[in-house]
């Protein structure tokens, strides 16, 4: 009888899940191609390992990790247990081929149960103590599915007691295959012991289907809940193409218009346009809102909310799912794909409702929404399943600007400047060697091919060349590679704008116009290796560029001034006795990993005392100025570099250090601001690193400088 029972509960799950892992299958495969998503096998592995078994991004947060590694590794323990009550569907003695009823597995069985009941109720208690208020969880910035969380503790709960429950009647009636070492079923059952044998005859089977039902219960739900990322996480994570640092962007489309047809689209404007992998990104989510803690954006007021972000798209994904499948639906009736009527696409605060696949901007998401992004990849970085959010971001932006022609105004002028003076100031080309003025040698400038003796191409930079207070960082650096015996060039005014501030914007077109104009040139010089001072120059270069055909080996001067202190060949021996916080720039940090160098070299300097703000390394804050921002006014909220700038003052500290001219003035506009107020002591600064540098190897320490003097 219980083998019909159990039967019959399993055809019927097993039908409904499969129905719906149907449905997720043809939606992810609506989407656009995703090429380049299955190389590097032995980094996949890794990430694996790391990612997926290792918990590696969980446990960041060390009671909250600690729970769900427990919870993670107890399944996958626990699927010994869902195998031993199907086979006990016809013997009560049923063992697992090859493994057997050895004590070990009994004893890892009931330990990881009570282990799941303990993490579950730190689970519970977590989720009280950190409960919204009534009204924020109406709110629609709120967002999460809050009532489905508890159902899903108590469906895990279920399983476990149901399956603990069988064990233990097991064992009174002398089924149980398992020593004693099955501590808590043994346990259990000595509270059980005084029941009639029939009645505990009775009970072990009813809790044996229980359990079974339970288990296919859970997982028709996990496949139709936030919880699919049981199964759609680690496919996500083996398909990222970044399980390090962000490095480029995903997509560099071709735009040859010989290739191209009256029907290309550039970038997203419906769900449908979004590649496999970004739908992928979307079931993937788990709405921990880790990615909403670490986002500059969030944090000082804007309405960007990477995890509403992606949740907006997903509800407009089921929703949209009838016309994406052609069948009016996937059960037929017009429903969408997460049960709810297609009328209905919870933008989650993020613009609104869309009752087909139309236009993401601004029906799904919220124009101010898209445009808060600075690209810092905070998001990305925190995500424990390797969602890109930034890469959806800029494509939803790419179709915007060139497919609609729609873009914040102030960022028409930035532009426009690139195209016409080859900078985003639109000073021109004729300035571009105007910071050579102060130095007191000569510094060589290509025509035609680099000399042989010439080892470095300083690519200097828009803002190193134009902006009065990044110069002075530029003929720092100068003046550190001089005394270091570097040999190097500069461009002069064959340098133009990398295109980064474009690209981020949206401007594809016009990024992939200047890259190609500029490898030209680094190519036709006969550039090798190449010395960048700006951090978003030099990801453009290094990560960015290959795409298009420039292959350089690019370094930035805090890796190449880390190098030069560590082989003696620049030597701080005057102390500086200041303390220091040193800001990590995110295309420098969590773009391209590159924290300790910089922090090397200012340990390398006498007198110097480090301390860290609580928003440091691959956590650290953004100045605000990344994805165009420093193009576009701030009319929501905080000012991103404020924020920023009250971090390090935290500190105490008497000079903020960076290694970005971008950083730099945004972080040097905010502290002058807190200075002209009154706040803030005149004598604190911002410095680059090469610039306390400097200072140590002068004959005598001198006073901490500003970014201005």
């Amino acid at each position: 009888m219980r083998l019909a029972i159990g039967a019959v509960i399993t055809v019927v799950a097993l039908f409904f899940a499969g129905r719906r892992a149907v449905v997720l299958w043809r939606l992810a495969r609506s989407g656009a191609p995703a090429p380049g998503r299955s190389g590097h096998l032995g980094a996949k592995l890794w990430a694996q390992a790391t990612e997926v078994f290792g918990q590696r991004k969980l446990l960041k947060k060390p009671i909250p990790g600690l729970a769900h590694f427990v919870v993670f590794w107890g399944f996958i323990v626990l699927l010994a247990t869902i195998l031993e009550a199907f086979g006990a569907l016809f013997t009560p003695t049923f063992a697992i081929p090859l493994i057997g009823h050895d004590s070990w597995l009994g004893f890892l069985e009931d330990l990881f149960s009570v282990a799941i009941l303990v993490a579950l109720v730190v689970f519970a208690t977590i989720r009280i103590r950190q409960a919204p208020a009534r009204r924020e969880r109406a709110s629609r910035f709120y967002g999460s599915h809050t009532g489905t969380a508890w159902l899903t503790l108590g469906l895990i709960a279920s399983v476990i007691v149901t399956l603990l429950l069988y064990r233990a009647f097991q064992v009174t009636d002398g089924h149980f295959p398992y020593s004693d070492w099955a501590f808590a079923s043994h346990g259990l059952a000595q509270a059980l012991t005084g029941l009639p044998h029939g009645v505990r005859l009775a009970l072990e089977t009813t809790f044996l289907e229980l359990n079974i039902a339970v288990i296919l219960g859970f997982l028709v739900f996990v496949l139709n809940s936030k919880h699919m990322h049981i199964f759609t996480a680690p496919a996500n994570v083996a398909f990222s193409r970044r399980p390090k640092a962000l490095g480029a962007l995903d997509k560099t489309p071709n735009l040859d218009p010989e290739l191209l047809g009256e029907d290309d689209v550039f970038g997203a404007g419906q769900i449908e346009q979004l590649s496999w992998k970004q739908l992928l990104d979307l079931y993937a989510c788990t709405e921990c809102g880790r990615c909403q803690e670490q986002c500059p954006a969030w944090a000082t007021g804007k309405p960007l909310s990477p995890k509403l972000f992606v949740m907006g798209l997903r509800d407009h994904l089921f929703a949209s799912a009838p016309l994406l499948l052609g069948k009016g639906g996937p059960n037929g009736s017009g429903a969408s794909a997460n049960g709810a009527s297609s009328s209905t696409a919870a933008g989650a605060g993020q613009g609104g409702s869309a009752p087909s696949t139309g236009a993401l901007v601004p029906d799904v998401i919220a124009e101010d929404v898209l445009w808060s992004c600075t690209t810092c990849g905070a998001c990305v970085e925190a995500c424990p399943v390797d969602i890109e959010h930034v890469d959806a971001i800029v494509d939803l932006r790419r179709y915007e600007v060139l497919m609609e022609s729609r873009f914040p105004s102030e960022a028409g002028s930035m532009l426009r400047n690139i195209e016409n003076q080859g900078d985003p100031w639109g000073l021109g080309q004729s300035h571009r060697l105007d910071w050579t003025a102060g130095l007191d040698f000569s510094v060589p400038v290509v025509s035609g091919t680099i000399p042989d003796e010439v080892e470095y191409l300083f690519w200097v930079g828009c803002a190193g060349a134009l902006d009065e207070r990044a110069r002075k960082v530029t003929q720092t650096i100068a003046r550190l590679l001089h005394r270091a015996g570097v040999s190097f060039a500069v461009l002069g005014p064959a340098e133009r704008c990398t295109g980064d501030p474009a690209r981020r914007l949206g401007n594809e077109y016009l990024y992939q116009e200047q890259a190609k104009s500029n490898i030209e040139t680094l190519t036709g010089a006969g550039v090798r290796k190449v010395i960048a001072s700006c951090p978003h120059c030099f990801n453009s270069l290094a990560n960015e560029y290959p795409a298009l055909g420039g292959r350089f080996e690019v370094v930035h001067h805090s890796q190449l001034l880390a190098r030069l202190v560590a082989d003696r060949q620049l030597r701080p021996e005057s102390a500086f006795d200041a303390t220091v916080t040193y800001h990590d720039p995110c295309y420098l940090g969590r773009h391209n990993e590159v924290y300790d160098e910089p922090r090397s070299v200012l340990d390398a300097v006498p007198g110097l005392e480090q301390v860290e703000m609580r928003r440091c390394r691959e956590k650290g804050f953004c100045c605000g100025a990344g994805g165009a921002r420093m193009w576009m006014e701030e009319r929501i909220g905080t000012r991103v570099n404020a924020e920023r700038t009250n971090q390090a003052l935290e500190t105490g500290a008497d000079v903020v250090s960076t290694a970005c001219p971008y950083c730099m003035i945004m972080l040097d506009d905010a502290l002058k601001s807190r200075q002209a107020s009154g706040e803030v002591d005149e004598t604190k600064r911002v410095l680059d690193v090469a610039q306390i540098l400097e200072t140590a190897l002068s004959p005598a320490a001198a006073p901490p400088g500003g970014a201005d003097d």
